[in-house]
């Protein structure tokens, strides 16, 4: 099978991006915006990087319809730092916050959490190996300090459909479907998303949260963990990682140039695809049930373990990489992310099928 010289990055994240935003970077990195400077070198406080900060700002604002009330964050220390920091700012030792239990990463969450107050696992899907979205509480109770949700689980590849409007602040981890769709963003009281998947590339968080948000941080916080102290800095409480937050920018023009309702038509057609390849299929199946599945992180497995090692190497050969499963679930884990084309899902499709027919 010949497709063209380009490799197919299935990768779950770091994750492909756009040929775009690659061509444009690496030009920056020999002279940004004709200052004769890198942009690996321009000042972090002067006026070049902040007229980057303001725009990347203004895009996110502009892409999730946010208003005035929210703050945007560009900060270090990818999920795993939010995880911690936000029950560090707004769970005191006496508070309860409520968690979904949707996989892997909202667990890491519900631990880190645990470390600063009381947590109450909502609902959870732990008992089915995370293979499907736990059932949607009814009765949330009213006096939580939150509510914290993962909107597409990576590994196990489910998703929420819509992010609901909940009687207390609901934070939500988008890291893996952020900018893919078109979602409520208003209806969170923060949101967050590490760059490497649908942003740009590892090293930038993104975070975003209502101002009012500040008004309930009570516990004493050195600087760097305290929200309030970064968006007094805006962003700049110390050197912040100049050449992602760029890159970052980048990708946001790309999206808004394209546009979501675009997007998510081109994401819903990918996921398509593929999942009625694997239904279709004699060596291939999905463990996920239908009605939670993610259109971010297509996961599946093969019929036995001979057959999976044969076609990870077959999708090496084809040029197509990093569709290995993570490690804790093995199978298959192709991640659509915004990058990936229509073009690039059929040739994965006609991968599987040749695949078959070599191997029946």
């Amino acid at each position: 099978m010949i497709y063209s010289n380009k490799v197919i990055n299935l990768n779950s994240g770091p994750a492909a991006l756009p040929d775009e935003v690659l061509r444009q970077a690496s030009e920056a990195v020999l002279d940004y915006n004709g200052t004769g400077m890198s942009v690996l070198s321009i000042p972090h406080r002067g006026k070049d990087f902040n007229a980057i900060l303001e725009e990347s700002k203004q895009l996110v604002h502009e892409l999730c319809g946010l208003n005035d009330d929210y703050e945007v964050l560009w900060m270090h220390g990818g999920g795993r730092l939010q995880f911690a920091m936000i029950p560090m700012n707004f769970l005191g030792e006496d508070d309860t916050a409520g968690y979904i239990d949707s996989g892997s990463w909202s667990a890491d969450a519900i631990r880190h959490a645990e470390y600063y107050g009381k947590v109450q696992v909502l609902s959870s899907s732990k008992e089915d190996n995370y293979s499907h979205l736990p059932v949607w509480p009814q009765d949330i109770p009213a006096n939580l300090a939150y509510m914290h949700i993962t909107t597409n689980n990576t590994i196990y590849g489910t998703q929420w459909q819509n992010v609901p409007k909940v009687n207390m602040p609901l934070v939500a981890d988008m890291s893996s479907d952020i900018f893919s769709r078109r979602v409520e963003y208003n209806n969170c009281a923060m949101f967050y998303a590490v760059a490497q998947k649908n942003i740009g590339p590892a090293g930038a968080t993104l975070v975003v949260l209502r101002k009012d948000m500040l008004q309930r941080i009570s516990r004493k916080l050195p600087p760097m963990l305290n929200y309030a102290e970064h968006v007094a800095k805006q962003s700049v409480l110390n050197t912040p990682p100049v050449f992602p937050i760029y890159v970052s920018l980048l990708t946001l023009r790309w999206i808004k140039e394209r546009g979501i309702d675009k997007i998510e038509a081109e994401n819903e057609i990918k996921a398509a695809l593929l999942y009625d390849e694997i239904e279709r299929n004699s060596l291939f199946s999905s463990p996920v049930g239908k009605d939670s599945r993610s259109v971010m992180n297509v996961c599946y497995s093969a019929v036995d373990e001979k057959t999976e090692r044969l076609f990870i190497d077959f999708c090496e050969e084809s040029g197509i990489v990093n569709i290995k499963g993570h490690r804790t679930v093995g199978g298959f884990r192709a991640s659509l992310y915004n990058a990936i084309t229509v073009d690039d899902v059929k040739y994965v499709v006609a991968a599987m099928q040749e695949f078959e027919l070599n191997n029946k």
